[in-house]
């Protein structure tokens, strides 16, 4: 990784990040938009982790994944955010070649482990609604925590292959990003090489994970739906529908920005659509996701009558 990872090998020490080819006054806009979903993430995904922390009604598997959820959210805009805000007010908008594979790198761990986080927690409400009385063993805190031990190892694995292919192509001195942060359809575009066989990796590694994950998720929810549809009571389907609902809209959101940003064959030539694309899986679905579960979940919103009252 080391070797690969070598500035003198490519000719550039640094790249400049040209961001969003807009007016000045539109500039300020911008920041003051990022700005505000960024406070909102940080806000909202911090609040979630101290409700399900503090609350011991909520000490149960299903919000032990959200908390993590949380945490994958604050990491992977925090790994963004700051940077994109800062060159908002720079006019160097510059980041050097290390900072560059080191936020890719962070950006990719967190987004691919977030990705196999949200089959687990699929699989999760399956064992739970389908098989309630094996529920205890299937989902006790160990295979719990080993659950999303190896959504960070899947995470790592492909972080690392990434990285790994991405810098270790050479730029020729070429070092201007048409993009706001490091990714690898713009690293990509500029370089200097043949990157047939980068693409290829970020296809088949992108396609893989998504037809994996996307494969356990609506697997799971088959039998869910066939389940909940045979509940008798209006009440039980209506409250299973409400949590399951929430899971997801964050699924939806999340796969569909991602499988139009990587495994599609055009998404290395339009770096318009993948900035807008990328705004939207960096910040905004960070900011959303935990409001879905907050503002449609019940026990959350009372766990927060309870703390405050405590107060």
């Amino acid at each position: 990784m080391k070797s690969q990872l070598n500035r003198n090998s490519s000719g550039v020490t640094e790249f400049i990040l040209l961001g969003f080819r807009i007016p000045p006054k539109m500039q300020i806009l911008l920041f003051l938009v990022f700005l505000l979903a960024y406070v909102v993430t940080v806000v909202v995904n911090t609040s979630m982790i101290i409700v399900i922390r503090m609350d011991s009604r909520l000490h149960t598997p299903m919000y032990f994944f959200l908390r993590n959820l949380s945490y994958l959210d604050l990491c992977y805009s925090t790994v963004i955010a700051p940077k994109t805000l800062a060159n908002f007010l720079s006019h160097e908008k510059k980041i050097s070649y290390n900072g560059c594979a080191a936020q890719f790198f962070f950006f990719a761990l967190f987004v691919t482990t977030e990705g196999f986080l949200l089959a687990v927690m699929a699989y999760d409400r399956f064992s739970a609604i389908c098989s309630p009385f094996l529920y205890p063993v299937r989902m006790s805190q160990q295979v719990c925590v080993h659950l999303v031990i190896s959504s960070y190892i899947c995470g790592g694995i492909n972080s690392m292959v990434q990285t790994g292919f991405t810098f270790s192509l050479h730029f020729c001195g070429e070092n201007r990003l048409d993009h706001f942060f490091c990714d690898v359809p713009a690293l990509i575009k500029i370089s200097c090489v043949d990157t047939s066989v980068n693409k290829m990796v970020l296809f088949i590694l992108s396609s893989l994970i998504i037809v994996t994950t996307t494969s356990v998720i609506l697997v799971s929810y088959a039998y869910i739906l066939s389940t909940v549809l045979k509940i008798p009571s209006t009440h039980g389907r209506g409250k299973t529908f409400s949590t399951c609902g929430s899971h997801m809209a964050t699924v939806s959101l999340f796969y569909g920005t991602v499988f139009f940003m990587y495994a599609q064959p055009g998404a290395i030539s339009s770096p318009g659509q993948n900035k807008v694309i990328a705004v939207l899986y960096t910040l905004i679905i960070p900011m959303l996701n935990p409001l879905i579960y907050s503002l449609r979940n019940r026990d959350v919103k009372d766990a927060v009558r309870r703390i405050l009252h405590r107060k």
